[in-house]
């Protein structure tokens, strides 16, 4: 029986990573967006012990009275803790392929009488907004479920304003955990230079800005 016992103990885990190896497998060469029936699942405690909701906008680098662009906001948990940072003055826009995810964050807004939030449908590669329209871009967990990234980027860069800043969570526990030299590598490309860098290699954020010469 206790043999019995260890065996199931060690065989949990051995179960979780190769599960989590197999589907970071199928995610690296069939990218999709997350299905809305996951997003609770993916809202779990662990994520919030290590990306805890209240204290994200800090690392993001949000403050009051700035206008957010958050990109994949799942069941908005997060996105609710971004429009209360940035207070009345600011605003909070949360932007999702899925229009399951985006009914999920209104209602989630609404509940928790959160007024400062706006969620629509849209795609990353064709965003319904002006150049210069945002103080700040932020996702959690995000960037690495886009097919094509740089092309995502390249509207980030247009929708932010001079000096706007852009934020990325990540943690390995997500499928699609992209490595933080990578995502360094591609903001770069799309001419964000990196401000801040917090975390470690098993969670980080990052927070790039826009550069000045290339937003004159």
């Amino acid at each position: 029986m206790r043999q019995t016992l260890l065996y199931i103990l060690l065989g949990i885990p051995l179960a979780v990573l190769t599960l989590h190896t197999l589907l970071r497998i199928v995610r690296y060469f069939h990218k999709f967006p997350m299905p809305a029936f996951l997003a609770n699942a993916i809202d779990n405690p662990l994520r919030r012990r290590i990306q805890p909701p209240h204290e994200m906008p800090l690392r993001h680098g949000i403050e009051p009275g700035m206008t957010v662009l958050e990109v994949g906001p799942g069941n908005g948990r997060y996105t609710v803790e971004t429009a209360r940072a940035v207070g009345p003055t600011g605003k909070v826009i949360a932007v999702d392929i899925e229009r399951r995810m985006i009914e999920q964050v209104i209602l989630r807004a609404q509940a928790e009488g959160v007024t400062n939030l706006e969620a629509k449908t849209a795609s990353v590669y064709d965003l319904p907004f002006h150049d210069a329209t945002f103080d700040a871009v932020s996702m959690i967990a995000v960037i690495s479920e886009i097919p094509d990234p740089q092309r995502a980027l390249r509207e980030f860069y247009r929708v932010l304003k001079p000096a706007g800043t852009l934020a990325f969570s990540e943690l390995i526990t997500d499928p699609d955990y992209p490595l933080a030299r990578t995502l360094i590598r591609k903001a770069g490309a799309s001419q964000f230079r990196l401000r801040k860098r917090l975390g470690d290699f098993f969670a980080y954020t990052l927070v790039f800005e826009k550069t000045q010469e290339n937003a004159a």
